[in-house]
């Protein structure tokens, strides 16, 4: 996340950060336990059908980044310290990068699974196996791990005046390349699966509309399902991502007079406000799609494809 303002001309933003710290501690029961729970009630399934595979491995991200919560919120509670070492400050930073796009990938695996089964049945059935689901999810880890693997190297523990600072972007001589791996990140972390996820389920939502044999009901509820799936991506990762950079870009490339302390500070509140909102989608993420786990072999079986 971009951090305050090291290096900034404007005064420090920490206290943006700090009035966030008992949101972050009463997002950590619901995260942990609503993740918690759809991994247990989705590995009871036995055999996996592909969409408990990718729903399974979704909430198993979420349930491992819940764990960062506490931690994060300490370190915002005031006075903001980060008390825990450099080793552990790059890991948190690694791991909500790699859960966030770990999650964001298994979204647009959920999405092109349901896309392939309605939208292609008689092609593809039988063709596709919880192996292979197996084989792309661990794809999804190796690529996000990959993604995230920079955080490593541009998050530090800098010490001023007896205050330790986990900087969840980089330092001012390292901002720029930074920069250009945040814009990465947006593209391919965000954008591409966004992209994807929101054309496979509105080809869903065409063939489900188009079909005679289904009832108003049924045809609502695959609607709200990935209405809901499509808006609550981009209620989450589109602002973070958005706000992100644009602070980034902002520390990179103004100096005063140039800079608006006052534009700063509200473009970098709402940056945190996106990490926010992503914590939101961790919460939430379990039930969703575990409900569109237990859905799609019902759509499949009851004949939500074309005739």
């Amino acid at each position: 996340m971009a951090n305050a303002t090291s290096g900034s001309p404007c005064s420090n933003f920490s206290r943006s950060q700090e009035v966030l710290w008992p949101v972050l501690a009463a997002q950590f029961p619901p995260a942990l336990l609503g993740n918690a729970f759809a991994v247990f009630r989705l590995a009871r399934e036995r055999p996996w059908p592909v969409p408990v595979v990718y729903s399974f491995h979704l909430a198993l991200s979420g349930a491992l980044y819940s764990l960062s919560l506490p931690a994060l919120a300490a370190y915002y509670r005031p006075p903001k310290r980060w008390s825990y070492g450099a080793a552990l400050c790059k890991l948190e930073r690694f791991l909500f990068n790699c859960n966030l796009y770990g999650g964001a990938f298994f979204v647009a695996c959920v999405a092109l699974n349901r896309y392939l089964g309605i939208v292609y049945p008689l092609r593809l059935r039988g063709r596709l196996s919880s192996r292979h689901a197996q084989a792309l999810s661990a794809a999804v880890w190796a690529l996000a791990a990959g993604l995230s693997a920079p955080t490593l190297y541009f998050s530090e523990l800098r010490e001023e005046d007896g205050a330790a600072e986990c900087l969840g972007s980089a330092s001012r001589e390292r901002l720029p390349r930074f920069l250009a791996y945040s814009l990465l990140l947006a593209a391919l972390g965000c954008a591409l699966p966004f992209l994807l996820t929101a054309f496979c389920y509105g080809a869903v939502a065409r063939v489900v509309f188009r079909n005679p044999r289904l009832g108003p009901l049924e045809k609502r509820r695959v609607g709200l399902l990935a209405g809901a799936s499509v808006a609550l991506y981009a209620f989450s990762y589109l602002p973070y991502h958005a706000f992100r950079n644009l602070n980034l870009w902002r520390r990179c490339r103004l100096r005063p007079p140039l800079e608006d302390c006052g534009v700063s500070r509200a473009v970098h509140a709402a940056a945190q406000l996106g990490k926010i909102l992503v914590n939101f989608n961790v919460c939430l993420h379990p039930l969703l799609y575990a409900a569109l786990a237990d859905s799609q072999g019902r759509e499949e079986s009851g004949g939500v494809v074309p005739e």
